[in-house]
């Protein structure tokens, strides 16, 4: 089953809009709450004061996402680096996605972006499992050189023509000499949620860096991010507490 990791700021009140829990009303969800410590404080004293309130606002929220059709958990961590522990737990619990949570009302079109060295085949998979015989749209949006001008095309094209083959309705959006954000930046109008796929060898580096801020910040909705194949591993052990909860 797809499963999509959304992580929250759990203890700084950040919510998760109807819209977006409606549109993954479709697949499985870990809802990841985390608190980000301060360097000298031990993840053990965090728990002791601040886990019952954490705990009862994630299985609030795993309520509300089982209530829009999917199925829900929810894990709760404590943590001194937020990029690191969303990166192994999106490994641990082998996530298709991962969300960057935005405001949206009701998703009638996804915006879904092939560009750069990204597995078009996993996108077009999630996009797939995603909208899963809803009323929704998707365009899908392609960023090229001029030298791959004819092969992006065809590339645009068969991703196309798959999700067609479901019964989806497609548009699609070939940008020729325009980088793969500017481009993505300039189709957002008229669209409820992003897809996007991991194009870096880290997906901290687009979840938490400078290209996803700017999508996040323009869409205003939600973007989905879909992980490459690959496993995360840096060589060190995390120093937190992880809770799993149905």
């Amino acid at each position: 089953m797809t499963r999509v990791l959304v992580p929250v700021a759990v203890l700084e009140g950040e919510a998760v809009s109807p819209g977006l829990m409606s549109l993954l009303g479709s697949v499985d969800v870990t809802v990841l709450g985390y608190h980000v410590l301060p360097e000298q404080t031990p993840p053990d004293q965090a728990r002791l004061q601040y886990e019952d309130r954490a705990t009862d606002a994630l299985v609030d929220l795993s309520e509300e996402f089982r209530s829009a059709g999917g199925a829900a958990d929810h894990r709760l961590v404590f943590t001194h680096d937020r990029e690191r522990t969303v990166e192994r737990v999106a490994e641990e619990i082998d996530a298709n996605a991962l969300a960057i949570t935005g405001v949206t009302g009701d998703v009638d079109r996804l915006l879904v972006s092939i560009s750069g060295d990204v597995s078009i085949d996993r996108v077009i998979s999630f996009v797939s499992d995603l909208v899963d015989g809803r009323d929704i749209g998707v365009t899908l949006f392609l960023a090229a050189d001029e030298a791959e001008a004819g092969t992006a095309d065809e590339r645009l094209q068969s991703a196309a023509a798959r999700l067609r083959s479901e019964g989806i309705d497609v548009r699609t959006s070939l940008a020729i000499g325009a980088s793969p954000i500017e481009g993505l930046l300039g189709e957002v109008s008229g669209h409820d949620a992003i897809v996007m796929g991991e194009t870096a060898p880290s997906l901290s580096s687009l979840v938490f860096g400078d290209a996803s801020e700017r999508v996040a910040s323009a869409s205003v909705g939600p973007v989905l991010v879909v992980r490459n194949d690959g496993t995360v591993d840096d060589g060190t052990i995390d120093d937190e507490g992880v809770d799993d909860g149905a």
